[in-house]
């Protein structure tokens, strides 16, 4: 018999362990090579793991859920059997394994959960004949403990979040409640969020910036733009390319903390702040200085599809020297944003909206974007985070600067 372990991958230093999501096979099931058997969840990233042959998947070795390491062991794949028919159970199969009731499955489709499965299966109840009030209609204990008498008590409905641990549910009444686990990458943001108030002196400035002359010069261009490199002209290229431009008048912006030292980055890796199913996550634009337009722009829209599908990798996210941070897709006016540490500038930038301002004595209607630049007090001086923000919004405010380096 040839047999292959599945193994959790590689994972980075900085990450001790990962957690392991939902099964997508289960023993006794065929699965074909580089099949995606489980997604494991890491503080930064999702991973998928693939099965390394084909063949029937004869053992579970870490249930979902469980914490792993990298290269454990967590299932074994038999290239020489064929599946087995759910009725009848191999020796490999947890129905033969385990004492411990597992989870059922009703014919109607429905799973008993563990705990679920042994009250039925003391009340001689079969599963199919408990309505489950569970997420994809699994039996909760509270189903079980209800059926086969009075009816069991209505339960607040379940939306999967962000958890990998199932969800605790409370009885329905005036004041329904949920208790959802936090999973690795939200407990990871709080943390690094905690860490960057407690560690930073973190103070901002503001400005405000005309964006008439950034519209004007989309306006003009987005459909050349698009026909001539394939990707649309949206704002955050000029965004970029600001802070660019003010990260090179005023490096201290661009520098971080190390110990006692001041470090000073002769390239600049820009994250940008994207929202994912799992939470916010900050992909690293690499060399900006460097990068077009039509690059900056065709890279942020692969980063945003990688974040909707869970495939960012750890590389996509590791590093960087600066942030940005656009709430206003969000209808945001306004914010404070936090620092990602170990960097010592963010900046945030909102939506952008019709406003009265003062034009030679004269009032007038401008596109105006309120700018918020987070800083570091601890190497920032405030004329240095005024400055550089001044220099974001002149580029802004005039395009042609960047091209004139001025």
């Amino acid at each position: 018999m040839a047999t292959f372990d599945v193994k959790v991958p590689q994972l980075s230093e900085s990450v001790a362990e990962a957690t392991l999501l939902q099964w997508k096979k289960k023993p006794g099931d065929m699965v074909a090579q580089d099949e995606i058997l489980i997604e494991i969840e890491t503080d930064k990233v999702v991973l998928e793991v693939p099965a390394p042959s084909a063949g029937v998947l004869s053992e579970i070795l870490i249930e979902s859920g469980g914490l792993v390491v990298s290269d454990q062991v967590i299932a074994k794949i038999d290239s020489d059997a064929k599946a087995v028919p759910a009725s009848a159970p191999t020796a490999a199969s947890p129905a033969l394994q385990a004492a411990a009731p597992t989870a059922v499955v009703a014919p109607s489709g429905s799973i008993a959960m563990p705990s679920a499965a042994k009250i039925l299966a003391e009340k001689n109840i079969a599963a199919n004949q408990v309505a489950g009030s569970g997420k994809d209609g699994r039996i909760t204990k509270a189903d079980a403990l209800g059926a086969g008498s009075a009816p069991a008590p209505v339960v607040a409905p379940v939306v999967q979040k962000q958890a990998s641990a199932p969800a605790v549910q409370v009885p329905m009444g005036d004041r329904p409640e949920e208790r959802v686990p936090m999973s690795r990458l939200r407990a990871r943001i709080a943390q690094r969020l905690i860490e960057s108030q407690s560690t930073n002196a973190i103070l901002t400035t503001f400005n405000e910036v005309n964006m008439a002359p950034v519209i004007s010069m989309r306006n003009k261009y987005k459909d050349i733009f698009e026909k001539e490199h394939g990707a649309k002209l949206g704002f955050m290229s000029f965004f970029v390319k600001a802070a660019v431009h003010a990260l090179k008048k005023y490096p201290i912006l661009n520098a971080s903390v190390d110990g006692n030292d001041i470090v000073y980055h002769g390239y600049f890796d820009i994250g940008i702040a994207v929202g994912s199913p799992r939470g916010l996550v900050v992909p690293i634009l690499r060399n900006c200085d460097q990068m077009s337009l039509a690059e900056i722009e065709k890279k942020i829209s692969e980063y945003g599809a990688k974040a909707r599908d869970g495939k960012l990798t750890l590389e996509d996210l590791t590093g960087g020297t600066f942030s940005i941070s656009n709430g206003g897709i969000f209808g945001s006016m306004l914010s404070t944003p936090i620092i990602n540490p170990p960097q010592s500038a963010i900046l945030g930038i909102h939506a952008t909206k019709d406003r009265a301002v003062v034009e030679d004595g004269q009032i007038v209607i401008r596109p105006m974007n309120y700018l918020a630049l987070s800083y570091d007090h601890r190497i920032i001086d405030g004329r240095e985070a005024v400055l550089g923000l001044v220099a974001m919004k002149e580029a802004l405010e005039d395009p042609s600067r960047l091209l004139l380096e001025i």
